[in-house]
């Protein structure tokens, strides 16, 4: 297994690595942003960058994996942390280039997939999960509507009805719920998530990769032709709410670890 592009560095505490095994045609590509694995549009920036390498250097499929306790617990809020100092916001640039890349991604999930790393762990093709893994789309229960582009990758893979009801809840759904629900293909123990998420990956690279990549353009092509009207759309929902006290009463009681108290206001 060879180490990709970029394989190993660190950013300012985050860490994006990536290895290629050139007789299976799979890249694997692992990040870190701390214990929670919270990112911001540099580490997602690095995370599609990575994929796109891997593209263009003969995977034809990727798994992609957290060094971390968690998966990804979420987007970092900081406005500093979502745009470019170019001003290139997070869901004008990064988001949609992930959902454009070309390759398969098997997403492994051990621990927390939550907010915006839960819409991380859609935008895969296929993810890989433990019992002990959480999915959550907890965007009103810290006041503020979803992003990532959950519109739509939700209601693909769960229904309109139940992904409503879990946007609207916010709940966290552990991983043989998720496995039910369809959040996740494969449910497995933590000692063999890796491995399983390799094997499915290794198996996709054992078809044509011309035709694969057909296939995933046509069966993703209402996704992508919907996608940025929906980015728009969350973008200036989260905007708006951004400024509420709601917000602000959940943000706070997110890092108290409490129940918040929303006020509608």
């Amino acid at each position: 297994m060879n180490p990709g592009p970029g394989a190993g560095k660190a950013v300012d505490g985050q860490i994006v690595e990536s290895s290629h095994d050139s007789t299976r045609h799979v890249t694997t590509i692992r990040f870190a942003n701390g214990i929670n694995n919270f990112f911001d549009i540099t580490l997602l920036g690095r995370l599609v960058t990575a994929v796109e390498e891997a593209a263009t250097a003969g995977a034809r499929a990727v798994v992609l994996e957290s060094l971390g306790k968690h998966f990804c617990a979420g987007m970092n809020f900081r406005p500093d942390k979502l745009v470019h100092g170019g001003g290139a916001h997070i869901y004008d640039d990064i988001v949609p280039r992930i959902f454009a890349q070309p390759l398969p991604i098997v997403a492994a999930i051990d621990g927390a997939a939550i907010g915006g790393g839960f819409g991380l762990a859609l935008s895969a093709d296929f993810r890989v999960a433990t019992p002990r893994a959480r999915f959550a789309a907890n965007f009103a229960r810290i006041g503020v509507s979803q992003g990532f582009g959950t519109s739509l990758t939700l209601p693909r893979i769960v229904g309109v009805q139940r992904a409503t009801e879990i946007l609207y809840t916010g709940r966290r759904i552990p991983g043989h719920e998720a496995y039910a629900l369809g959040l996740c293909d494969h449910l497995v123990e933590p000692d063999a998530v890796a491995e399983r998420a390799h094997e499915l990956a290794a198996d996709i690279a054992t078809s044509s990769p011309l035709a694969v990549r057909s296939i995933r353009r046509t069966m993703r092509a209402s996704l992508l032709d919907n996608l940025s009207a929906a980015l728009v759309e969350e973008r200036r929902e989260q905007d708006r709410l951004r400024g509420t006290a709601d917000f602000a009463e959940g943000v706070t009681a997110y890092r108290e670890q409490r129940t918040p108290v929303f006020t509608g206001r």
